[in-house]
């Protein structure tokens, strides 16, 4: 299958047509070069909140919940893409209010097949600033969702930094990592983590993030970031464990090839073999009692 992941730059809406626009015009492009699944970064939705108005989408509070009230028919229009294209969209990730998890909004992932299919996986372990001042909550289970295009499992941005997440995906072909961060070094962080957990379930990983300023808003003011799709290091795959990836802050989708059997056969006989000895690690973590030396 041929994935596309974005380098998704926020635009200050000014009408939902701007929108509908804009996110057909990313579709058609990524399907207009063959790309199957289309991956979206984690808060993209935020651009949604301008067209509450500029005071709304500049107040953190306020423009959680416009967002949250626009996402179903966010959904709606990425349901309709999707089957009109013939592909599998992750759409950018959102703020949901949902009364059956609590009072405060949830980060929410959706993923929709082009057979009218939609899945949701809510963030798990949520950043210090999703923490305090937005008091974001952790949402429902990991999941992971059977597609025609394989086995696909969601770790959206930090998440994808705690391999526990990751092991609890390990039947997953594709784990996606939808990401927002505003600094370079956050950028990595999330990068080595989706590296890692491709490493650790001999898998695909595919990392998007939002690129470029939106000063109007204060959950994606400053974002650094580029789209990477990467592999395990070992046979079938690049030697770097890279099969694509972006220019730095540089708008667009980066596209990459990826063979379901390639990962089949890695997981059966690759160089190594870490997803079958994972289990070998247990009873070998345990708190080593210091010794001192001479």
């Amino acid at each position: 299958m041929k994935i596309a992941t974005a380098a998704y730059p926020l635009n200050p809406l000014t009408s939902w047509a701007n929108y509908v626009t804009k996110i057909e015009d990313w579709v058609r492009t990524a399907a207009g070069q063959g790309a199957e699944l289309l991956v979206f970064p984690e808060y993209g939705s935020m651009e949604l909140a301008m067209l509450s108005g500029p005071e709304v989408a500049g107040d953190l509070e306020c423009s959680l919940k416009a967002v949250s009230d626009l996402t179903p028919d966010a959904d709606a229009l990425h349901s309709d893409l999707a089957a009109k294209y013939n592909v599998h969209i992750c759409a950018a990730s959102a703020p949901v209010y949902d009364p059956a998890l609590g009072a405060r909004p949830v980060n929410r992932a959706r993923l929709f097949s082009p057979d009218g299919g939609c899945g949701v996986q809510d963030k798990q372990i949520m950043t210090r600033y999703e923490r305090t001042p937005m008091e974001m909550a952790s949402g429902g289970p990991l999941r992971l969702f059977e597609t025609a295009l394989g086995k696909i499992g969601i770790l959206t941005c930090y998440d994808s930094e705690f391999p526990l997440l990751g092991r609890a995906l390990q039947d997953a072909d594709l784990i996606l990592v939808p990401s927002c961060t505003e600094a370079l070094s956050g950028y990595w962080r999330v990068r080595i983590g989706a590296m890692s957990r491709a490493l650790e379930n001999q898998c695909v990983t595919v990392m998007a993030s939002i690129v470029g300023e939106a000063a109007w808003n204060q959950v994606a003011d400053a974002n650094t970031g580029m789209g990477g799709i990467f592999g395990p290091p070992d046979v079938g795959f690049p030697a770097t464990g890279v099969l694509a990836e972006g220019t730095l802050n540089a708008p667009g989708w980066t596209y990459a090839e990826v063979d379901l059997n390639a990962i089949a056969h890695v997981r059966a006989d690759g160089r190594v073999l870490n997803r079958t000895h994972w289990a070998e690690q247990s009873g070998r973590d345990k708190t080593v009692t210091p010794k001192r030396l001479g």
